[in-house]
């Protein structure tokens, strides 16, 4: 049934999320620096670093927003797919490749009615601390060469302070900014995604009418959703610089998702585009992974087949 799908599937975006979200904060913050104000080389030296300079729950600003907003994603994202899936099917016959393309494309685009929004705010929250410690260097680096007084600790926004500056100065837009990107992330992430899952889900079915066990929709999950990750980074790329607000020092500003394109490219060579690729990856196959096994198998299955037998 529809509640049953919604609430799998929001279950399944809040285990997977709470998971993989300080690797999801290092991504966001590898693509985002730009040449020449490089402040992290690396996955492990991004997470190294956010612990010393703001704690171990540094790595989960903007969470909130997430685990908030996950649930209607994942929900809308996995029943919309089911959805197409069933109304491009004729009589319960197999899906041609094409129909699967098409169910997840809707699912896609369906999606970023939440995604980009929590996506808005979420890259705001996560990139702040990137942002702070660049300054706190340049800062630091101008009072050596200088006897400038020591610069006041800066008070970095909530997901609130930001919505409700943005709604006022630029209504419900200002929330969707990058919505186009999204959807140039999200629905070839889809259409790859969810065909690719879905055939190498029957693989582990012995019988066409009985579910897969958990084990290969985890499996599926984790490969069909790093392949597509890793095809689509370079739109996430685009979204997650043209959605920043804020630009460290001498970091450039986009007008769109042409010239944000062209002075990637021009700047920071094509090698640019697959910036937190790894990290992507790494997010996107336990989050879906562990999203299918609680939405195809479903939460009281799931937590049913991972009990011991009782033996008779």
């Amino acid at each position: 049934s529809l509640p049953a799908k919604l609430i799998n599937g929001g279950i399944a975006g809040l285990i997977g999320v709470t998971c993989v979200f300080p690797i999801d904060l290092a991504k966001t913050r590898l693509q985002n620096q730009q040449n020449g104000q490089r402040m992290y080389t690396s996955l492990s030296d991004c997470l190294i670093k956010t612990i010393r300079s703001e704690g171990y729950f540094g790595m989960y600003r903007g969470a909130a927003v997430n685990l908030t907003l996950v649930t209607p994603e994942k929900a809308i994202k996995l029943a919309a797919n089911d959805f197409f899936r069933h109304h491009l099917s004729k009589d319960g016959k197999k899906l041609t490749l094409l129909k699967e393309m098409l169910a997840g494309c809707g699912a896609g685009t369906c999606q970023v009615i939440v995604t980009t929004p929590m996506e808005m705010l979420k890259i705001q929250l996560q990139d702040a601390g990137r942002i702070a410690a660049q300054r706190k260097l340049m800062a630091a680096q101008s009072q050596i060469s200088s006897s400038s007084p020591e610069p006041a600790v800066e008070r970095r926004p909530t997901a609130t302070q930001i919505t409700r500056e943005l709604l006022r100065s630029k209504g419900i837009a200002g929330l969707y900014k990058g919505l186009g990107a999204t959807l140039l992330r999200d629905v070839p992430f889809s259409i790859v995604y969810f065909p690719l899952f879905a055939n190498l889900n029957k693989l582990g079915q012995k019988d066409p009418n009985v579910k897969a066990p958990f084990y290969v929709s985890f499996l599926s999950g984790c490969v069909a959703g790093s392949t597509a990750a890793v095809a689509v980074n370079p739109c996430d790329v685009i979204k997650t610089r043209l959605q920043s607000l804020q630009r460290g020092v001498n970091e450039d500003t986009y007008s769109g998702i042409l010239d944000c394109t062209k002075k990637i490219w021009q700047r920071e060579g094509p090698t640019a585009f697959f910036k937190g690729a790894y990290c992507r990856a790494l997010v996107i196959a336990p989050l879906f992974g562990i999203a299918q096994v609680v939405y195809f198998v479903g939460i009281a299955e799931f937590l049913l087949d991972m009990l011991p037998k009782r033996r008779a």
